[in-house]
């Protein structure tokens, strides 16, 4: 009996001591991740959609919460185009199959940025980045997303991004479907449920009853805006900085072409252009998310809303209160429009013309003046209008053609002229290369505003100074003709000297003999009386919008733009080429400059070339004598000389950005 007893105990303890090892053995295995099962079959078990969502715990706001993992759709993630990768390819921490996951915590969580980053490393060492354009922009997108507003750390959730590449693009589905398809289509109109059913509910809601919203979601109309359309992407930034402001406006801008146009035509847009966001964009008037059509009594742009809505910048403390004309004015006004905008299509066509007919005149004249002096000095020849043999005249006298009151006052006009050009076409051509550094040098459009008032106020200054002190003069002066030799008010004798003139440059004829003042001087000289009141009393309008629209309807903002820019053009164009080409360009001149402005005076042989009538006129009468004047100083000449080429390199570097600006915009 005590032999089988013996027996018995032998045979437990073998048996114990064989559940033991293999407990052992099995624990091994398990802990050992060599012998893990880590496919994609095996991590499907449990993270496919059919099965319950799998909990993890995470700390939020310093508390311990729980949230679901991303269940894994086996039929989307098969076409993907990360389905060719094992699980483990990712989420290379994960060391073993177990439900609670032993995880590495000396590897890498699974991160799209850094794998992508890898894989283009890899390509650029291989020589081989050209045949892979997509992992470039992929590469460029991620540099993109770096800077943006969505890689900034939660601080809600402590070293997470407020958005990850798969709260957008859920790595295991992503795929970008084919342009023109069926499923690019429902991808696109997928965005703003992407973006607003996680992260921006609010702006969801508002975005589904603009018209955006139900063209995009209930109309399917894929070519309305959605949330990456004025976001971005990738790129995305925080829409309070300037850069968003100002590409926001672009970004309209793609899809209404027209409106932007007609947008970069006023003051808003202007500013816009040049690199400042404080005044007036797209949102401003017509909101952000929730845009109304403008007819929608809702919209902010309905004729019931607009004068609020203008109030919203234009609210009397900052800005001077907006009257009730704003509410007429057209932000999006065509020229080209009769119907909707006659006034606009009447005033722009006769801003043209005159511009055509001024330009293909003067410059007509020009170029056959330019042409006849330039033969006449190739043949050698000198046209003697006046005999002056025999006469009882001192040597080396200078005829007084200016006083100092005329050199003054024509210098301070060149300067602030220039001044006027150069702050104005800044503005006019907001859209060049040029005017945005122009803008910034100065200080900024409000600086630009500042200088350009200022300078417009001392023109007009300076012109009504003039104005007053000639008409005092003349009607005092009992023996004044106003239709005389002396005076400047157009008459028939200009039209016959202009009429000689063309016959000369013909050859059918001699030059005219002009008294103290030609035809051209004098359009010269009525050309700022035209200027100073459509340029001033339109500019005076746009400075003080407030008060024009107590009086006038909005599409007086409209036109009164157009004129200013057009006057403006049509003023700094002919006095860089007419103007400077009649006193310092023309072959008689050469080289330039012309100082008579600077010094007063003229030779006498300068004289009776220039002016052979007056000249006749004062040696027969014996006035010759009493205006003869001594030759101006050496001193006085050279700074003449260095004044006139400095003003004429000014105006020729203002007629180059002039002339780029305006064959931009044309463009």
């Amino acid at each position: 009996m005590k032999m089988p007893q013996r027996l018995c105990r032998s045979l437990v303890a073998l048996f114990c001591l064989s559940i033991a090892c293999a407990g052992g053995a099995v624990a091994k295995s398990d802990a050992n991740p060599s012998n893990a099962k880590l496919d994609k079959e095996s991590c499907l078990k449990c993270h496919e959609n059919k099965h319950d969502a799998i909990k993890v715990p995470i700390v939020i706001d310093g508390e311990e919460e729980e949230r679901e993992l991303r269940q894994i759709d086996t039929r989307k993630f098969a076409r993907s185009v990360h389905s060719n990768l094992q699980c483990v390819d990712c989420h290379k921490n994960i060391v073993d199959s177990r439900k609670n996951h032993q995880i590495d915590k000396t590897v890498a969580k699974a991160d799209c940025i850094g794998c992508h980053e890898g894989l283009w490393a890899k390509v650029q060492q291989e020589g081989k980045a050209r045949d892979n354009p997509r992992l470039e922009l992929v590469f460029k997108n991620i540099e993109a997303y770096k800077n943006s507003f969505h890689a900034r750390e939660n601080k809600d959730i402590p070293g997470t991004p407020l958005a990850k590449c798969d709260d957008c693009h859920s790595s295991h589905e992503f795929d970008v479907p084919p342009k023109g398809s069926e499923r690019r289509t429902a991808w696109h109109k997928s965005i703003p449920q992407t973006c607003g059913t996680k992260c921006h509910e609010d702006q969801l809601e508002i975005y589904g009853a603009s018209v955006h919203g139900e063209e995009v979601i209930d109309k399917g109309n894929i070519k309305a805006a959605v949330c990456t359309d004025c976001h971005s992407a990738h790129s995305v930034t925080g829409t309070s900085g300037d850069a968003y402001k100002l590409a926001n406006v672009q970004s309209c801008g793609d899809c209404h072409k027209e409106e932007i146009a007609s947008f970069r035509d006023t003051y808003h847009g202007k500013v816009s252009a040049l690199g400042w966001a404080y005044t007036a964009r797209c949102v401003s008037c017509h909101d952000s998310h929730g845009i109304k059509a403008v007819d929608d009594p809702k919209s902010k742009v309905h004729p019931n809303n607009r004068l609020k809505t203008c109030q919203s910048c234009h609210d009397g403390k900052k800005l001077p209160k907006a009257t009730e004309g704003f509410v007429t004015f057209a932000p999006h006004a065509n020229a080209h429009d009769f119907d909707k905008y006659p006034q606009m299509y009447v005033v722009t066509k006769f801003m043209i013309w005159l511009l055509i007919g001024v330009f293909a005149f003067f410059w007509l004249h020009s170029a056959l003046w330019y042409y006849r002096e330039w033969r006449e000095r190739k043949l050698f020849k000198t046209e003697a209008h006046v005999r002056v043999e025999g006469l009882d005249l001192p040597p080396g006298k200078h005829f007084e053609r200016f006083a100092i009151g005329w050199r003054i006052g024509h210098l301070m006009f060149a300067l602030t002229t220039m001044t006027l050009v150069l702050t104005g076409t800044t503005a006019l051509f907001a859209e060049t290369a040029w005017a945005p550094v122009v803008a910034k040098a100065l200080g900024g459009p409000n600086v630009l505003g500042i200088i350009h008032r200022v300078a417009a106020g001392i023109f007009v200054g300076i012109f009504m100074i003039h104005f007053i002190y000639v008409m005092q003069k003349l009607l005092r002066d009992k023996n004044f003709k106003w239709f005389g030799p002396d005076s400047l008010v157009p008459n028939w004798k200009d039209l016959d000297d202009m009429i000689g003139m063309f016959k000369w440059f013909f050859g059918m004829g001699p030059k005219p003999l002009f008294d103290r003042w030609t035809y051209f001087e004098k359009f010269d000289y009525w050309a700022v009386f035209w200027g100073v009141n459509i340029i001033g009393w339109s500019g005076l309008m746009l400075a003080l919008p407030h008060i024009t629209a107590q009086y006038f309807p909005g599409w007086v903002f409209n036109v009164a733009t157009v004129v200013h820019g057009e006057e403006a053009f049509l003023a700094a164009v002919f006095l860089f080429t007419v103007h400077f080409f009649n006193n310092h360009f023309r072959p008689n001149k050469l080289p330039p400059p012309d100082v008579v402005m600077f010094t007063g005076t003229q030779s006498l042989e300068e004289f009776r070339h220039e002016h052979p009538a007056q000249y006749q006129r004062l040696l027969e009468s014996g006035e010759l004598q009493q205006r003869l004047v001594d030759a101006p100083s050496r001193p006085l000449h050279v700074g003449s000389v260095i004044l006139g080429l400095t003003l004429i390199t000014v105006g020729l570097v203002l007629l180059v950005l002039v002339s780029n600006g305006f064959f931009v915009t044309m463009m």
